[in-house]
């Protein structure tokens, strides 16, 4: 499972590379793969060849809203093709693999909410349980998969479910104005990912952290005029 790749085809390839020779049987992509001050076209082009499951996130669901302007968003727009712009639109909000199985990007009902982390402080901490099934709604798989907050997490829940956050594949740190003005930061600039396999116990999952070339990734983002980028990318710190 990857999640948040954000453009960061330096990340991408080297996870894909570790990807490979573990021998996965499905990569599922949980959103916000282009939305980046890096290289959106090339992870797309990566992205849209790799196959398995994706769903949209929040950031690629604005790319294709033209009253949402940003610096990013427009340098995005200018730097990804007709066809990156299809392949977004044609991504569900929600998938299913094999009926125990629930990706989303955010939440079932929402992609700008943070399934597990409770950020009114403007740090993270976990949601307390009762809180995340009411944001589960009716889902009911035995495995769910979410992103959006870029912090990697597995969490089981008192009937058994188990959620899995794999982190963010491309960017470890940022700061964010909405719900609340936060920051998050997992303090590495490792592209993470994570592994479930299910057996006789459950679910076993692996979260894994891949060193890659993150100074490439944060000059490509420095060139381009995004030094709060680069900072995220080279440290892990926000």
């Amino acid at each position: 499972m990857l999640s948040d790749v954000h453009g960061n085809r330096w990340a991408l390839e080297a996870v894909l590379l570790d990807i490979e020779r573990a021998a996965i049987d499905i990569v599922v992509n949980l959103g916000d793969s282009v939305y980046g001050p890096l290289d959106p076209e090339g992870t797309a082009r990566i992205l849209r060849a790799l196959g398995g499951i994706a769903v949209a996130g929040n950031e690629d669901r604005l790319l294709l809203e033209p009253a949402m302007r940003s610096r990013t968003l427009d340098f995005v727009r200018d730097g990804v093709s007709g066809e990156t712009m299809r392949w977004l639109a044609e991504r569900p909000s929600t998938a299913t693999l094999h009926e125990v199985v629930t990706a989303f990007h955010g939440t079932p009902d929402s992609d700008t909410t943070y399934l597990l982390s409770d950020v009114a402080t403007g740090s993270v901490r976990l949601w307390p349980e009762p809180t995340i099934r009411e944001l589960l709604g009716a889902v009911s798989s035995d495995l769910i998969l979410c992103g959006h907050d870029h912090v990697p997490q597995v969490i089981r829940l008192a009937d058994g479910r188990t959620i899995l956050n794999p982190g963010s594949v491309g960017c470890p740190a940022f700061t964010d104005d909405q719900p609340v003005p936060h920051t998050v930061a997992n303090r590495a600039p490792h592209a993470r990912y994570a592994i479930a396999e299910h057996g006789p116990w459950g679910w076993q999952v692996k979260q894994i952290a891949v060193p890659y070339d993150w100074e490439a990734a944060a000059e490509a983002a420095r060139s381009n005029g995004f030094d709060d980028w680069a900072r995220w990318i080279r440290s892990g710190n926000a």
